[in-house]
């Protein structure tokens, strides 16, 4: 009894360096995050007055927080499963025996290197209404110019087209890596039995690349809860919200309003859905995972 006590704790005093990082930066903050979001505070006032859930039903009864909970929800989806799929596409083309691939593969990983903040800026003139190239390509194959940035409809269009062009080729080298891993004397005995390329992509390729989809799909959902760069440079949230997220309100509302007990509720519920979301991936993980 007392050799197992001891061996605990050994544990726990070896995990302590962890531990203490951890508890400083991330678990100390986490729960300071979530007393403010109990009170009415703002920044600079000495005292912090405790309002209960006041900011917790605010924001229930809040049509801007809907907009913006479905806002970032739209956000996630048209991220996510566009950037899984094209960077698998991608990844399947690279794997292939093309001329210059390397050369390919530098030019659709270098967006995901280059600084947000400069892409978005580059991106907001190929956007600009008047003189922008998106506009004059368009006008090259007789479509009408779009508003993009200033156009509420557009808007969103717009930001997640600039945050596919920097994640594809970022979700594409995962797969490429996955890829090449896959055993060849298994695709090998596939095609002897007559399988078809289809077939083995979907009974043998996709199978044995879901752990990569999986990580892919955990860590795509958490960068486009997180977005905000873009979203700040280009389109500010606007036009009339059309673009505003939940971590963009929780920025106007903290940064702009001075209203950090507003603020801290929304952080709070964007780490509920964080977690929430991760669940459902771990429970469909077990399921559609094969390692």
């Amino acid at each position: 009894m007392r050799v197992k006590l001891w061996r605990e704790t050994e544990a726990v005093l070896f995990t302590l360096p962890a531990l203490i990082p951890l508890l400083i930066f991330w678990l100390g903050p986490l729960g300071y995050i979530v007393y403010l979001s109990f009170t009415d505070w703002d920044f600079m006032s000495p005292d912090k007055l405790f309002v209960g859930l006041d900011n917790y039903s605010y924001l229930l009864t809040n049509s801007e927080f809907y907009r913006s909970l479905k806002v970032t929800l739209l956000f996630g989806l048209g991220s996510v499963v566009p950037t899984i799929v094209g960077g698998l596409a991608l990844a399947m083309l690279m794997n292939s025996k093309i001329k210059s691939s390397g050369l390919f593969r530098t030019l659709l990983f270098s967006p995901w290197v280059t600084p947000t903040v400069a892409v978005s800026i580059a991106w907001s003139w190929i956007f600009e209404p008047e003189v922008g190239l998106a506009n004059l390509l368009l006008g090259w194959v007789g479509v009408s110019p779009i508003g993009w940035l200033r156009d509420a409809n557009w808007a969103l269009v717009a930001v997640l087209i600039v945050t596919l062009w920097k994640s594809i080729g970022w979700s594409m080298v995962f797969y490429l890596v996955a890829l090449r891993n896959l055993p060849s004397d298994l695709l090998e005995a596939a095609s002897i039995d007559g399988a078809g390329s289809w077939d083995k992509f979907r009974s043998i390729t996709l199978p044995l690349i879901s752990p990569t989809t999986f990580f892919l799909s955990i860590i795509l959902t958490i960068q486009s809860l997180q977005a905000y760069d873009q979203i700040n440079v280009m389109t500010q949230g606007g036009p009339a919200g059309s673009t505003r997220t939940l971590l963009y309100m929780y920025y106007q509302s903290a940064f702009e309003s001075f209203n950090v007990g507003e603020a801290s509720s929304i952080a709070v519920v964007i780490i509920l859905i964080c977690v929430l979301l991760s669940g459902v991936s771990f429970l469909l993980g077990r399921r559609l995972v094969h390692y």
